[in-house]
């Protein structure tokens, strides 16, 4: 699915902010100083939360009614949207680290001639995959 709406609730901090809380998805548990920055925190953490689901190949649960969410003396319900496509695009292209073990001689040659590593591992690892464009 490309996009998610579930209720989130806001839970006024006692001493200042919002503890933000998804009935439906447990775990899934942020907090803003401001309402704005909780709002922000919300729908990140919601992102997060889901494209994790769905790399794990979870079941995503259908969201409650907002109507039927028990919502705690100082707080409130706020719909929370995820757009998947941004995060998995975002995610696709985040950067992971690689330990690689190379001969020591090689190593010394290679920074000699100044060998941008990363880009050499990701060309090469390209051609081997016959991979043409930038995924």
């Amino acid at each position: 699915m490309d996009k998610y709406i579930f209720p989130a609730i806001f839970e006024v901090g006692e001493i200042k902010g919002y503890c933000v809380t998804f009935p439906d998805l447990p775990g899934c548990i942020t907090e803003g100083n401001t309402l704005e920055e909780a709002l922000q925190m919300a729908r990140e953490a919601l992102e997060l939360h889901l494209y994790g689901m769905e790399e794990d190949e979870d079941e995503i649960p259908s969201p409650t009614p907002p109507e039927r969410v028990d919502v705690p003396e100082k707080g409130f319900v706020a719909i929370v949207e995820a757009r998947m496509p941004l995060i998995r695009d975002r995610m696709a292209k985040k950067a992971v680290k690689k330990t690689v073990t190379l001969p020591k001689w090689l190593n010394d040659l290679a920074e000699k001639e100044k060998v941008n590593f990363s880009q050499l591992l990701q060309t090469a690892i390209k051609e081997k995959l016959h991979i043409r464009e930038n995924h």
